[in-house]
């Protein structure tokens, strides 16, 4: 938790609803959103659609959406385990798992949809999102670094996709850490982010399988530094001088893979750490209102830094506690390095003690994890007077490819190219 910078296709039967959508290859071309898709340009970082409520992102880019694109409310995150040893059968799921994505992110059912084929057979569709809008919906894709271990591709694993080390405070639950893949669906509305997991999972069954997942509510973070700052479970702003998605400069700088970053079939793509944070909000809130803003070294109102009036005014890092999350996490007490947040609150019941299982999943981008989000955990697990509140139970890191250019393209075709 840091401050970082701070068409259904009618009801005639199918072969494919016959079988099921992930048995029979693609006959789809590209789903075009009509009105409701913004025209982008490949390789604009933003949608200018991405910030109308109920709209649709464009799915096709140089960069996968739901990175730099303008934050929704909702979150689904999923990791999933490679079950097959078929490179040939696994790669046939990813174009699958592709042209499903294209479809449900321009508010298509996928495949033939949720009826009218035939009914001896299961439909394409689970259902839940039929007269759903878009809702904003993005899908992105990430390769853990176990995945390499599969498929002849050791050789291809980035050198920047580090496993991450154990940090002073770590409690880690294996039940809920790693994984040869994830998928992160970001809406408005959860029950279409909930319809996008459920769907790839369906297709992808035989060929891989959930391995964790969590839902998360109330984003923590913003790329969009015109609108509200959003707040943390702990009550205080949580985001202040995170990147924006119209910082080209920033972006290129800090989150996209450059061209002689090593790994060629990375150009374009952003590497991604996951870490669920629990929050032990009920000592929190019996801490007194002056010793929380020491700790964040912000006020709790306007989040204002210690001795600014304005969330935004440049805070004097020396006037803070030297042990303050702000002081700690900003970039000049960090040799400049700067991350893009994703997070979202969640609250997953009661831990059968009396207390509410609940805090931030942290999600961060950045260009190179070893330059990333590694030294600044190293540096706020130590010193961290937030420490005292919270404790990381679990923890992930995946390469996320470039975007997927155009309708032949698919996720993860640079990596099984052969001149990647």
């Amino acid at each position: 938790m840091t401050e970082t910078q701070d068409v259904q296709g009618g009801s005639s039967p199918s072969r494919r609803a016959l079988i099921g959508w992930g048995g029979a290859g693609l006959a789809l071309g590209a789903a075009a959103a009509g009105g409701a898709v913004a025209a982008a340009k490949a390789g604009n970082d933003v949608d200018p659609a991405a910030a109308e409520v109920g709209a649709a992102v464009q799915f096709h880019g140089a960069h996968q959406a739901g990175i730099a694109t303008p934050v929704q409310d909702r979150l689904h995150f999923a990791t999933f385990d490679v079950k097959t040893e078929n490179r040939d059968e696994f790669v046939q799921m990813l174009k699958d798992w592709t042209e499903a994505a294209r479809r449900m992110t321009a508010g298509k059912a996928v495949g033939e949809g949720a009826y009218g084929g035939l009914a001896e057979a299961p439909p394409d569709d689970t259902g839940e999102a039929l007269g759903l809008k878009p809702s904003r919906l993005t899908l992105t894709i990430g390769f853990g670094p176990s995945f390499f271990e599969k498929f002849g591709l050791s050789g291809k694993r980035p050198e920047a996709l580090v496993d991450l080390p154990k940090f002073p405070g770590d409690n880690l639950d294996r039940t809920r850490t790693d994984g040869d893949l994830c998928v992160q669906a970001c809406a408005d509305d959860p029950q279409v982010a909930v319809h996008a997991i459920r769907n790839l999972a369906r297709i992808g069954f035989g060929k891989v399988a959930i391995r964790w997942s969590q839902l998360g509510f109330g984003k923590t973070s913003s790329t969009t530094p015109d609108a509200q700052t959003p707040r943390n479970l702990m009550g205080f702003k949580d985001g202040t001088r995170n990147i924006a998605g119209t910082e080209t400069d920033r972006l290129k700088k800090f989150v996209w893979v450059g061209e002689g970053d090593g790994t060629k079939w990375m150009t374009g793509g952003s590497y991604l750490v996951a870490r669920r944070i629990r929050m032990h909000i009920e000592t929190w809130d019996r801490t007194s209102l002056q010793e929380q803003e020491d700790i964040f070294g912000r006020d709790k109102g306007e989040g204002a830094p210690v001795g600014k009036a304005k969330e935004h005014d440049k805070p004097f890092l020396k006037a803070m506690k030297p042990d303050a999350h702000v002081r700690l996490a900003h970039p000049e007490s960090n040799n400049g390095i700067t991350i893009l947040r994703r997070g979202y609150s969640f609250t997953d019941g009661t831990d059968g003690m009396g207390r509410l299982d609940a805090g931030l999943f942290f999600l961060a981008y950045q260009r190179d994890v070893r330059k990333g989000f590694i030294p600044l955990q190293r540096q706020l697990s130590a010193k961290d007077a937030l420490n005292e509140y919270i404790q990381h139970v679990g923890s992930a890191v995946f390469a996320v490819p470039p975007g997927v250019r155009d309708k032949d393209d698919w996720w993860g075709r640079t990596l099984f190219s052969e001149e990647a």
